[in-house]
């Protein structure tokens, strides 16, 4: 597979600076192997029937992208200061961060940077061209205080339009965000809210929460040619006990497990066990999907549509077949439909919509 089999042409004045209002006036495309549907979210009902399953990711968005003054200990007030831009990007469990540190070069070991009067930072180096930080707060003082000092780090073909601003501290957050850790949105999942929920549940479909810390790795360009040399980045993520228990049980009564982003897609997989299996799993997935794999859980998947030549492209491709997903991105863009995080949805399903089955 060469990465030009995932490249498309794609307008700019298609992807999406803003969301759709309210959440779920977003459009959806549903597509199956023989026909591609115009939809709306609002209308996700339609084409789910009582004994599914759908899988949220539950992770929750730091607004991490900080600014910041770098003091150094030992300098008179005033002398050894600099201005410095931080973008979290993933905690390594023993109260330290990765970062991107603009200009990472003016950092040396011991400098503190300053980001409000109750949040702080000390550098401890570097890894690679990240910077290693460790803060000066931890649990629910940390949380509040990032809340309070940073920005949400939107991705960066919208930051290059716009800067964040307070709206995308609702915008870029689900309705059922819970466990603190991703530093980019599960951007299916935004276009939920709690009616929808509520009218999914109350037709008989079940809902299972996972845990994966989405990482900026996902905006990682592929720079290989040879898509098999692309190294994934890695991304750490839970299957609960009893989240495995519900998977198992929908697929034993012959219901459909639908995740809802290629993040929940990517986490049930890593935790599948055996074709239609999973079990409880917690660590690091750098699972690569691209086609020719074999799902051994996901029976759909609901996901906005993405970047040409990206990773998530490749998942798609490996799900409904890479000439099917070039019909259904020919039919979006002809559509107008919107791209990228804040823009509008699909819903794939490669058996087909089966509704009412």
């Amino acid at each position: 597979m060469k990465l030009s089999d995932f490249d498309f042409d794609l307008p700019e004045d298609l992807i999406a600076t803003r969301p759709a209002r309210p959440r779920t006036a977003s459009r959806l495309l549903v597509a199956t192997p023989d026909n591609l549907t115009d939809a709306h979210v609002g209308g996700l009902t339609d084409w789910l029937r009582p004994g599914d399953r759908l899988i949220l990711n539950d992770t929750k968005v730091i607004p991490g992208r900080l600014f910041g003054t770098r003091t150094r200990p030992g300098q008179a007030p005033g002398e050894g200061v600099a201005s410095i831009e931080v973008t979290l990007l993933s905690p390594d469990g023993q109260g330290q961060w990765h970062a991107m540190a603009k200009p990472l070069r003016k950092l040396k070991e011991g400098d503190v940077i300053a980001f409000s009067d109750a949040l702080s930072a000390e550098f401890l180096g570097r890894d690679d061209e990240q910077a290693v930080l460790r803060f000066n707060l931890e649990g629910d003082a940390f949380d509040a205080a990032i809340a309070e000092a940073g920005k949400m780090p939107l991705p960066p073909y919208i930051a290059a339009k716009r800067a964040a601003d307070a709206q995308d501290n609702e915008d870029y957050q689900t309705v059922f965000a819970r466990n603190t850790g991703a530093v980019a949105a599960p951007t299916a999942s935004l276009h939920f809210d709690t009616d929808l929920l509520s009218r999914i549940t109350a037709m008989g479909v079940d809902l299972t929460h996972v845990t994966l810390h989405v990482g900026a790795g996902t905006f990682l360009p592929v720079k290989v040619d040879d898509v098999s040399k692309h190294k994934m980045h890695a991304e750490w993520g839970e299957v609960s006990q009893s989240a495995a228990d519900e998977i198992n049980a929908t697929i034993a009564a012959g219901g459909r497990v639908i995740p809802v982003g290629t993040t929940a897609l990517r986490l049930i997989e890593s935790a599948a066990t055996a074709k239609g299996q999973i079990a409880p799993w917690t660590g690091e997935t750098d699972i690569f999907i691209t086609p020719g794999f074999e799902f051994s859980i996901a029976d759909g998947l609901m996901t906005n549509f993405h970047l040409p030549k990206s990773t998530l492209m490749m998942l798609v491709s490996a799900l409904m077949g890479t000439q099917r997903m070039r019909d259904v991105y020919s039919h979006a863009i002809a559509q107008k439909y919107r791209f990228f995080s804040y823009g509008d949805s699909s819903l794939l399903l490669p058996q087909g919509a089966n509704i009412g089955a």
